[in-house]
């Protein structure tokens, strides 16, 4: 899952993402990823594992699922590690979404034998992931309520009943930014806080309709289709 939503130059946003793991598999790479050595630490980490932690067991014993304990504790080991890289590092947990079942149904591939998901689960894991958050002092976004939100969650959401639509990304990062504005961090992380890299007045920026001065458009929003608080 990927949140950008800064302004030119405010930050080196580095994705991580890996098509269905679970927190099981993230704890066996999470000292590669993040480093304890490392010459510079990240000031955010935002994390999201459940949905496939979530998935019912297969009788063969083989698949992404994580019973809801080791979910749990796996995911404060995770916590401990990000917040042990560094005294500025802060952390936001995303918790489990609901899905569309019965679109998911639809949408499955027939090469995967039969993926068990449903929104009580998810339920389940999302609590239990804010449970967690509440435990060590780890931000969080529910997203499981979040998304409930809205009437047609159901269907404005999801593209195919699980990953996300438009509509439901900007949830997402709504909930995400009223963490960062909200949350007494210092320095403050919410986008229109932190400085322009290199954003100083330059005659090399774009030239003013009286053609004798620069018009520096490094703050600038409004060709975004969305502008966010």
């Amino acid at each position: 899952m990927c949140v950008c939503v800064f302004n030119s130059f405010q930050a080196d946003i580095v994705l991580r993402g890996y098509i269905a793991w679970n927190s099981r598999r993230a704890l066996q790479v999470i000292t590669k990823i993040f480093p304890k050595d490392s010459a510079v630490q990240p000031s955010l980490v935002v994390v999201y594992f459940g949905g496939n932690d979530s998935i019912a067991p297969h009788p063969s014993g083989l698949g992404p699922h994580v019973p809801l304990e080791e979910y749990m504790d796996n995911m404060r080991k995770i916590g401990e590690h990000l917040k042990s890289l560094s005294n500025k590092t802060r952390v936001i947990f995303l918790s489990c979404p609901p899905l569309n079942e019965e679109l998911l149904k639809k949408s499955t591939s027939t090469a995967l034998s039969e993926i068990v998901r449903t929104n009580e689960t998810c339920r389940l894991y999302s609590e239990a992931c804010i449970s967690v958050s509440k435990e060590m002092d780890i931000k969080v976004v529910d997203l499981w309520n979040a998304m409930q939100k809205r009437e047609d969650w159901a269907t404005a959401c999801f593209t195919d009943g699980l990953h996300l639509s438009e509509e439901g990304s900007n949830i997402v990062v709504e909930e995400i930014l009223r963490i960062l504005k909200e949350a007494e961090w210092d320095p403050c992380l919410h986008w229109k806080a932190m400085p322009t890299e290199f954003g100083e007045d330059s005659p090399y920026d774009l030239v003013a309709s009286s053609g004798k001065s620069t018009i520096n458009p490094s703050e600038w929003t409004f060709h975004r289709k969305r502008s966010w608080e």
